[in-house]
């Protein structure tokens, strides 16, 4: 079934989900690397340019995973404690903002310069604002440690599955990767 049901994630849902979980968890890890290259590092550019159109790609992704649970919503959780509900419904806010957030602070980086964003020579995004260093620097600030609070959500997402499969032993990470 491609959409959710009052019991279960659909196949939309799911690929989504792992698929934006590969893409972040790359995007980070790119990022890490990038930074370390050289100026005249053979890769310099070229990682840069991927991260910029990945990045683009995980905006579409989470945007299109926050329309999606608007429109067709998840299944409600299993039953959770107090404290979990709560822990839940805070990770799961910040992971979506994050998700939207992020991007967007790497495309104020990518055009702080007031130049627009090459995409391969294919196409140009316009800078939204002229050239600034206090944007620039502002929105490294923003994308560099939310990128690790990102990282960390990541990790605290995936204990929590985790701990409900094998302490619970409920079917919390059964329903994301077969849907049941």
């Amino acid at each position: 079934m491609l959409g959710n049901t009052s019991s279960r994630y659909g196949l939309a849902a799911r690929l989504l989900h792992w698929s934006l979980g590969a893409l972040v968890l790359f995007l980070i890890w790119l990022g890490w690397w990038m930074v370390g290259l050289g100026y005249y590092d053979a890769w310099y550019y070229a990682s840069r340019q991927w991260h910029e159109v990945l990045g683009i790609l995980a905006w579409l992704f989470g945007l299109g995973f926050s329309i999606g649970h608007l429109l067709n919503r998840p299944p409600p959780s299993l039953p959770l404690n107090g404290w979990e509900r709560v822990a839940s419904a805070a990770a799961h806010k910040l992971l979506y903002l994050s998700l939207l957030a992020l991007p967007v602070a790497g495309y104020m980086i990518a055009t702080a310069d007031g130049n627009g964003l090459d995409i391969f020579g294919v196409v140009t995004l316009p800078s939204l604002f002229v050239k600034s260093e206090t944007v620039r620097l502002a929105a490294t600030a923003i994308h560099t440690y939310g990128a690790y609070g990102l990282l960390a959500l990541v990790g605290i997402h995936a204990s929590g599955a985790l701990k409900h499969h094998l302490l619970d032993r409920d079917r919390t990470l059964m329903r994301m990767i077969r849907g049941q």
